[in-house]
C-alpha cells in the first residue's frame, strides 16, 4: 500500500484540502489576513426579545386600559350607571336595579323640572358633610360607582323633584294630595298602599333648590326628613348629579324612565309665604 501518499493527503501541505479551507474561513473574517477581527460594535449587538406571545399581551393590557379610560371618562362625563341601594323609590326603580343616569340633562340651560327622577349629591343639605378619608380608598369606590359595580356614596341619593325654585309646596289636601302652587296632583307612581306624605309640611322652596321625594313615601328619607336643616331640606340645583334616562339592568327591568304629566296643570309659582312648616323622621 502505498502508506506515505495517504498521509501526504492528511497533513497541511501546500495545496491540500485543508489548507484551502483555512484560507476560506479567513477569507471571510473581518479583519485584514493575519490581523485579529474587529470587536463587534455594542450597537449591533442583539438585545433579548420578549417570550413568545409577549406583544400580544402587552396589547390586550393597552387595549383594556384604553377601554377602562374611556369608560371612565364617558361615566364622568356624559352616562354614569348608578346602582340603586335602596327600596325608597319603588316602584318605580328596585333596589339592586343598574339606572343610566345622563349627566348633560342640566348642563346646556336646562333645569331640573317638576316630575324628574335625578341622582343628587347631599352632602351639606340631607348629609353632612363627609370628611375626607383615605384618598386611595376614595378614589377606587368612586371608579367602582362610576360603572355601576359598587354602591353609590352615602351621600349621593336618587329622588323624584316635586317642586323647583319658587314653587309652594304643601300637604296635604282633604283628599290626601299633595298640593304645588295650589293644585293639587295625583302622583300616580306612589307606591300602592303609601299615602303622598304622613308628615304635614308647608314651604317655600328658595330659588335655586328643588324639593325632592321618593316614590316609597314610606320608606323614603327625603326632603321631609331635613325641614329644620339648613334650606327647609331642599337641595342646591348645582348639586344635582343628573336625570336617571334609563334602567339598564337587570334585563327583565330594561325601560325608560320619563317624567310623568302629573304637574302638567301646576301654574307657575306666585311667591306666597307657607302658614306652617311641620314635619318630622318617617317610616
Amino acid at each position: 500500500m502505498d502508506t506515505e501518499g495517504q498521509l501526504a493527503e492528511r497533513d497541511g501541505s501546500p495545496g491540500s484540502d485543508t489548507e484551502h479551507e483555512g484560507r476560506s474561513r479567513s477569507s471571510h473574517a473581518p479583519g485584514r489576513a493575519g490581523q485579529p477581527a474587529a470587536a463587534e460594535p455594542p450597537s449591533a449587538r442583539r438585545l433579548p426579545r420578549w417570550p413568545a406571545g409577549g406583544g400580544r399581551w402587552r396589547r390586550a393590557a393597552l387595549l383594556a386600559a384604553a377601554c377602562a379610560a374611556l369608560v371612565l371618562l364617558v361615566s364622568g362625563f356624559v352616562v354614569q350607571p348608578f346602582l340603586i341601594p335602596s327600596g325608597s323609590m319603588e316602584n318605580t326603580l328596585r333596589p339592586g336595579d343598574r339606572v343610566l343616569v345622563n349627566k348633560l340633562a342640566y348642563r346646556f340651560g336646562d333645569d331640573p323640572r317638576r316630575g324628574d327622577v335625578v341622582v343628587f349629591d347631599g352632602a351639606g343639605s340631607f348629609h353632612e358633610e363627609e370628611p375626607s378619608g383615605n384618598p386611595v380608598t376614595g378614589l377606587l369606590r368612586k371608579a367602582a360607582a362610576a360603572v355601576g359595580l359598587a354602591e353609590p356614596t352615602e351621600s349621593d341619593y336618587v329622588k323624584r323633584v316635586v317642586g323647583i325654585g319658587g314653587d309652594r309646596v304643601t300637604c296635604c289636601d282633604e283628599r290626601g294630595r299633595i298640593e304645588v302652587n295650589g293644585q293639587p296632583v295625583d302622583e300616580r307612581y306612589v307606591h300602592p298602599g303609601d299615602s303622598p306624605s304622613r308628615v304635614p309640611f308647608d314651604i317655600v322652596v328658595p330659588e335655586g333648590r328643588l324639593w325632592v321625594m321618593g316614590d316609597h313615601r314610606d320608606a323614603s328619607r327625603d326632603s321631609r326628613d331635613h325641614l329644620g336643616a339648613p334650606g327647609g331640606g331642599t337641595v342646591p340645583v348645582d348639586k344635582v348629579i343628573g336625570r336617571v334616562e334609563w334602567i339598564g339592568w337587570p334585563v327583565g327591568r330594561w325601560s325608560g324612565v320619563s317624567r310623568p304629566d302629573t304637574f302638567a296643570n301646576v301654574p307657575e309659582a306666585s311667591g306666597g309665604v307657607p302658614s306652617a312648616a311641620s314635619g318630622g323622621a318617617h317610616g
